[in-house]
């Protein structure tokens, strides 16, 4: 199968040396892509800003904002052959919002007014809502419990599942090499796993999707 995978943030740039971003690192996203190679799968990668080596055998397009992000999602999902089935797993931290207009010069303190106008980004994985043979997975990373929100964006997204995790929970924030996880489907199940490395996290992730396609 062919996977697209996203992993990091974006940034959505106010100017030239000021952003709105989150502290993702992209380890997520980067175990998938390991993960589905691995596995015997094509695979591109998909990353904002970070700070991590590419997986070997994996396609690696770096972008920085949302639409930067969608685009490239676009082009890997219609670069796959005719007929083959794709899986796009959605780890990256996307910033909803975007500065209204971003400044081709550093803006000066004295040019700003001390409010920021934001307009909202595209929703990825609900935009591509419709893409034909394509096994959809989001991620919920929540400060809490995050299986009613899992539960929410599944439905509401129509994926065929969605990771939550709370990113406030001990080993399974942002930066960490393990991560604790919730898988939720359509069908209303919940199923928890226990703390494990995000390489692990993400094989479990990986084997879902191959069963997902296979009855599909």
């Amino acid at each position: 199968m062919k996977f697209v995978v996203t992993a990091g943030p974006t940034r959505e740039h106010l100017d030239p040396v000021r952003f709105l971003s989150n502290p993702s690192t992209g380890r997520m996203g980067f175990a998938v892509a390991r993960a589905a190679r691995a596995a015997g799968h094509d695979v591109t990668l998909v990353a904002g800003p970070v700070s991590l080596k590419t997986p070997q055998g994996v396609e690696r397009v770096d972008v920085v904002s949302a639409r930067d992000m969608l685009a490239a999602v676009r082009a890997g999902l219609a670069a796959r052959p005719s007929g083959q089935t794709a899986v796009l797993v959605m780890t990256a931290a996307v910033a909803d919002w975007r500065p209204a207009t971003c400044a081709s010069l550093k803006l000066k303190k004295r040019e700003m007014s001390g409010a920021l106008m934001l307009v909202r980004n595209p929703d990825i994985l609900k935009t591509l809502k419709n893409a034909k043979g394509v096994v959809r997975i989001g991620f919920a990373a929540e400060t809490g419990t995050p299986d009613a929100e899992a539960v929410r964006k599944c439905r509401e997204k129509g994926l065929d599942m969605v990771v939550g995790n709370d990113v406030t929970g001990a080993g399974s924030g942002f930066g960490t090499t393990t991560n604790r996880v919730v898988f939720v489907t359509p069908d209303g199940a919940v199923r928890h796993l226990p703390l494990m490395s995000k390489l692990a996290v993400a094989r479990r992730i990986v084997a879902f999707a191959e069963r997902t396609a296979s009855h599909g």
